[in-house]
């Protein structure tokens, strides 16, 4: 998860830094799956972005915080660069699970 300050957060603050690193996280698994899958896929683009999938990093919210502050001080690609390195592998391990227990 993003480094977070020592001390405890304004909760109308981690909800807006939330707000905007949905929207990022969003953005980048919508672009990740057409580029990786080469068509639409609104299940797996959910799967990436749910509050299920998060929690394997750490509380949703706050995951989502992390990314919004990462775009706010350093822009999109630092925030991208930080899905990429932290939550790609870790939901592209899930997916190969959720593939091999789905086989007949």
């Amino acid at each position: 998860m993003p480094a977070a300050s020592s001390s405890k957060p304004d909760p109308s603050q981690l909800q807006s830094d939330a707000w905007i690193g949905d929207a990022v996280l969003e953005l980048y698994a919508r672009s990740w799956v057409l580029r990786e899958h080469g068509a639409l896929d609104s299940e797996m683009k959910s799967r990436f972005t749910s509050n299920q999938f998060l929690n394997a990093i750490g509380a949703p919210t706050k995951v989502e915080a992390g990314i919004g502050v990462i775009y706010q001080a350093q822009g999109l690609e630092a925030a991208f660069a930080w899905i990429r390195e932290h939550l790609e592998p870790l939901f592209l391990k899930q997916e190969a699970k959720r593939t091999r227990s789905h086989r007949p």
